[in-house]
């Protein structure tokens, strides 16, 4: 029996994907790690934890996510998304385990007009995107068959985004303004999670691009979720990026490309339209009771 610890547990993904695993490995050991059992900012505690367990396979989901946030709170950022990362790769070194990371594509500034490949290089514009790269280096370096998921635009049952987020403004306004100059794939926790079973079961290793397919505007996205939820009496307009003001550049074009995925595993996840039909199909109350 091997054992398989995801650090992040009770996050938005860690929970989807804590239930993933446990089906998947169900023959295996699968531990959740939260805030409360590790701070992976704490070096001698992440190591010797880490080590003392002796997992087979570690996941790290835990991270400083709020983009805006990141800005005014570099050190912050850096210490949970970069340094924490290469504490638990050390620990994870020390046992001669396996070490997953979840990254982001906000690791790339948006200047390609067409999708980004694994091996392209990154540059990132956002505090955020560069301590996240950092982290990406610390697996790199430290892991030999270290595991690198890229994704973005992520939505699922268990926490705030940007589903929920249009759900309850369109119950307290008429008219929502939405940004249509950023680009990219929306994707549901679920179907992430499935894939990163997938990607373990296969033993892989390197730099992987995980969406669900097909590519959108926030507008687009934002519409499409009144559509489905049948509000479609809410009006939303389309405003630039720009207009916003937020502290924290955005790429314009983040878009990943998910060939290598597919070509490794042999499927590619379904359109981000129908993961989101599934995900809406899901009951008000059973989304706000998580």
């Amino acid at each position: 029996m091997n054992r398989i610890l995801v650090i992040g547990a009770k996050g938005m993904l860690g929970r989807d994907l804590m239930k993933e695993l446990q089906l998947s490995f169900s023959d295996d050991e699968v531990l959740g790690w939260d805030i409360d059992e590790i701070d992976i900012r704490k070096e001698q505690e992440t190591v010797t934890k880490i080590e003392g367990f002796r997992p087979a396979i570690v996941i790290n989901l835990a991270g400083y996510t709020d983009v805006d946030g990141c800005e005014s709170n570099e050190q912050e950022a850096f210490a949970v998304n970069a340094d924490g990362m290469r504490h638990v790769a050390m620990g994870v070194r020390r046992c001669g385990a396996k070490v997953i990371y979840l990254s982001t594509d906000y690791v790339f500034d948006g200047e390609k007009d067409k999708p980004y490949l694994e091996d392209d290089p990154p540059n990132p514009l956002s505090i955020y995107g560069r301590s996240k790269w950092k982290g990406e280096q610390s697996v790199l370096k430290l892991a030999g068959d270290g595991l690198i998921i890229r994704t973005q635009w992520l939505y699922g049952g268990h926490g705030r985004n940007f589903v929920t987020t249009i759900l309850r403004q369109a119950k307290e306004k008429k008219v929502l303004s939405i940004v249509n100059d950023q680009i990219g794939s929306p994707t549901y926790t679920v179907d992430l999670s499935r894939a990163i079973a997938l990607l373990i079961r296969k033993k892989a290793s390197g730099i992987f691009h995980v969406t669900n397919s097909d590519i959108c505007s926030w507008y687009d996205f934002g519409q499409a979720i009144l559509r489905l939820s049948g509000m479609e009496e809410v009006k939303v307009l389309p405003i630039s990026s720009g207009e916003l003001n937020r502290k924290a550049a955005r790429p314009s074009y983040s878009v990943l490309s998910t060939e290598k995925f597919k070509q490794e595993i042999g499927i590619k996840l379904r359109p981000w339209s129908e993961a989101l039909k599934d995900f809406l199909s899901i009951p008000q109350k059973e989304m706000a009771s998580v």
